[in-house]
């Protein structure tokens, strides 16, 4: 046994069982991430039970979400109707939507007072743009306000308008988001024209009103093109509020809904499992390409994610460039003494500085200094309105590159220390100069180092939030920073991210029921994102390890 010890033997299966517990762990919240975030888009049966209150008794209508076992004496202090023998006690919580009618959308159902589940066949679910989910049963299907079918007779018929009603949404949503976005552009463009024509004295009044004349000419025919697409809008917008339904809610009142608020209609309960399948597929798209609502409580994560891929891309092409020069020019070219070593030392503490506070350095110096002073030397016409002196895509991406500098050029200093002197001395003597060999030999070998670094600050950067609260992303941006205005890609715009998204949803939704699987399945999804950014780095600096394998043998 003492052998044994000395052999290292120990050690080596110590370090191997550690690795395997971490990776079960790491699997392990994975899964548990997934199961909790993407079970949230399966359609779950609609349960129906009559549960009784003292001496009344209610029909209540909703999913299923949880159960827990609770101390009995602890309800009884709370005001809860529970025998005095019993100990302990069940509760169920049941998400019943109608938030409208009832004011909240979960609540908990003691066991003890609640009658045998009942799956209706016909209970139908509504996602709704507003006020969440509408849990009850179809009466009649109206169109204009005229009944044209009644019960289960009209679902075919009500799910063929809600196809229709989708599609004028399309249409408006384009109209609205795209087309009325570019006139509203084009009309902003105008006015800072005008104003950038009032700034400039070298005009003669003549130039000067021929200009004026010109801008008004255009705004003309922009103000032309937003009253026909406003009118335009106002008869699609017609066409999709001509349908209703009238529906029975869980207490027996009759609500009338209009089509125009349905987002997605289906009765879990009559339907198999590839119906399911769809729905959970139809689910799942709009989770990942379609737009927040609700308070991000619903809807998609596409702003997100889109804003988190391109801050984190921009952050790379900036700080690879600064991270491995630096560390080329500490390595290759620096004097090595004391002022070195104060700089190595520097850029070592700096990896440890707080992002927090790179986020106030951000704000003071990219955005209020630097931003404003380009506003005053290049956007003299928007002021007193910031176009670049406000929290943006850029600052919040020259923020995480400064914040992932030091492990670049770590990394980078790295690669070039382990290129072995003879390399050097070998370029040398066959007449390459300094440079040459630094270029063309050094610094391709060490490729592989420096992608590594770069892998370490995507990860970093990926998951940052608190610097970007300062510094470019809001809870919702009305707009992408890529579109068809040129310049095309707007950097001065906001952004949103998936880590503030978390955070936003997970801590500050006023709903936190209806948040915690997006929560889950948001972060699942950054998680992937990271992980598919992560692998292409690799898979990069791989290629470059074969390449330069039998140049380092």
């Amino acid at each position: 046994m003492k052998n044994w010890f000395k052999s290292g033997s120990p050690w080596i299966w110590l370090n191997g069982g550690a690795v395997s517990i971490s990776l079960v762990m790491v699997l392990g919240l994975l899964t548990l991430i997934a199961v909790r975030g993407f079970s949230h888009f399966w359609p779950a049966e609609v349960v129906e039970f009559d549960y009784t209150q003292g001496d009344k008794s209610i029909r209540v209508i909703g999913q299923v979400v949880k159960d827990e076992t609770l101390i009995a004496a602890q309800m009884r202090e709370a005001g809860f109707d529970v025998p005095a023998d019993q100990e302990f006690v069940t509760r169920t919580l049941i998400k019943q939507g109608n938030r409208d009618l009832t004011g909240r959308d979960f609540l908990w159902y003691l066991n003890d007072h609640s009658g045998e589940y009942r799956r209706p066949q016909y209970a139908m679910v509504l996602e709704r743009q507003e006020w969440g989910n509408f849990y009850g049963y179809l009466k009649a299907l109206k169109e204009n306000s005229r009944v044209i079918a009644e019960g289960q007779t009209g679902w075919s018929g009500f799910q063929e308008r809600i196809d229709r009603v989708e599609e004028l949404f399309k249409t408006i949503e384009q109209i609205e988001r795209y087309d009325i976005g570019e006139v509203n552009f084009a009309m902003e463009q105008l006015r800072l024209e005008e104003r950038r024509l009032e700034l400039t004295a070298r005009l003669t009044p003549q130039e000067r009103n021929r200009k004026l004349a010109e801008l008004d000419q255009k705004r003309k025919l922009l103000n032309e093109r937003y009253t026909g697409l406003a009118q335009k809008l106002q008869v699609l917008k017609k066409e999709a509020r001509r349908d209703s339904i009238v529906a029975v809610a869980m207490d027996g009142r009759e609500v009338n809904i209009n089509l125009a608020q349905i987002v997605r209609a289906y009765q879990p309960n009559n339907m198999n499992v590839f119906q399911k399948l769809g729905l959970y597929g139809s689910k799942m798209r709009e989770f990942v390409f379609g737009y927040p609502r609700e308070a991000n409580t619903e809807g998609g994560i596409f702003p997100a994610i889109f804003g988190t891929v391109m801050m984190v891309l921009i952050m790379s092409v900036v700080v690879t460039p600064l991270g491995v020069l630096a560390a080329i020019y500490l390595r290759e070219y620096a004097k090595q003494g004391p002022v070195t070593r104060i700089i190595r030392i520097s850029v070592n503490n700096l990896a440890g500085v707080p992002s927090i506070v790179f986020g106030v350095f951000g704000l003071g110096f990219f955005v209020y200094f630097l931003g404003g002073s380009l506003d005053q030397l290049f956007y003299p016409e928007a002021l007193p309105a910031p176009t670049f002196g406000t929290p943006g895509l850029m600052w919040a991406s020259l923020t995480l590159a400064l914040l992932t500098l030091p492990v670049v050029i770590v990394s980078t200093e790295e690669g070039l220390t382990r290129i072995p002197r003879s390399i050097r001395e070998g370029s040398l003597a066959l007449g390459a100069t300094k440079a040459e060999t630094l270029w063309k030999v050094i610094v391709p070998l060490s490729a592989p180092a420096m992608m590594t670094g770069l892998i370490l600050a995507v990860a970093r950067a990926a998951g940052e939030v608190a610097p970007l609260m300062l510094v470019g992303v809001v809870k919702l941006a009305p707009n992408l920073p890529v579109d068809t205005n040129e310049p095309f890609v707007h950097l001065e715009r906001k952004i949103m991210h998936l880590g503030f998204h978390i955070y936003d949803v997970g801590f500050q939704s006023p709903n936190v029921e209806a948040a915690r699987p997006l929560v889950y399945a948001t972060s699942l999804t950054l998680v992937i994102i990271i992980l598919v950014l992560n692998l292409a780095a690799i898979a990069i600096r791989n290629r470059l390890r074969e390449k330069y394998r039998s140049s380092a043998d």
